[in-house]
């Protein structure tokens, strides 16, 4: 049995033109993502490839926290050029919700920074922790990533933390690290670190506003949780 082509389709059904007349918010995941992978094969239209892509909670699971070409090699149909535009998208797509919040006036509560930060380390397969320097008025001067580890963790040092807030003239920063499991309570290692940190704050008056630690689609505050 010869599968059907986008070309097949009405003019109102393919994904392209029911962009271009409807806009992008009216396509499901797999229609935006044919709009990406542009043309299919002999085989596979774009859009079956990208429905086998999307199934159940592949789009989130699987694509969205690929970051190489050679990650998408089973896929078939998709070549290198495809993948390539998908992964273009998917990192800007990362950047503006990262950027998001750098337009806001500032950082106002553990929820504005998880927001500030659930786009960039959502995602990611390995543990990243990185600090937010703030000024006098809680707005962002600037994120720098301080640490990359493992699946399960990323080791820290408080002096590392602190010297670009230094350097920045930072008033107070907030730190996040990510789990890649999902689940964002903290470790114990984690708690431990948290100690450290708000210690060496208060001893060169850079305090810690807080430490996020963030999941899939939800975050851990030690503040809100009255740990700090």
């Amino acid at each position: 049995m010869t599968e059907f082509k986008i070309k097949d389709l009405s003019m109102e059904d393919r994904p392209r033109e029911r962009l271009c007349s409807m806009g992008a918010q009216v396509l499901s995941n797999a229609e935006l993502l044919a709009v990406l992978i542009g043309s299919g094969t002999k085989e596979h239209s774009a859009l079956r490839i990208a429905e086998e892509m999307t199934k159940g909670e592949g789009l989130y699971r699987q694509v969205a926290r690929w970051q190489r070409v050679q990650e998408f090699k089973h896929i078939k149909g998709l070549g290198n050029a495809r993948a390539a535009r998908i992964l273009a998208a998917m990192e800007l797509g990362r950047r503006i919700a990262c950027a998001s919040a750098v337009e806001s006036e500032h950082i106002t509560s553990p929820g504005d920074g998880a927001q500030y930060l659930m786009g960039r380390l959502r995602n990611e397969t390995h543990e990243k922790f990185v600090v937010l320097l703030l000024n006098t008025k809680n707005r962002v001067i600037k994120t720098e990533q301080i640490a990359e580890g493992s699946l399960t963790s990323a080791v820290v040092h408080p002096r590392e933390v602190f010297a670009p807030a230094v350097v920045a003239h930072a008033a107070c920063i907030l730190v996040a690290h990510n789990h890649p499991s999902g689940d964002p309570y903290p470790s114990t290692e984690d708690r431990n670190l948290t100690r450290a940190l708000e210690e060496a704050g208060n001893i060169l008056g850079i305090p810690l506003l807080d430490h996020l630690v963030i999941g899939d689609g939800c975050y851990y505050s030690f503040k809100e949780h009255g740990d700090l």
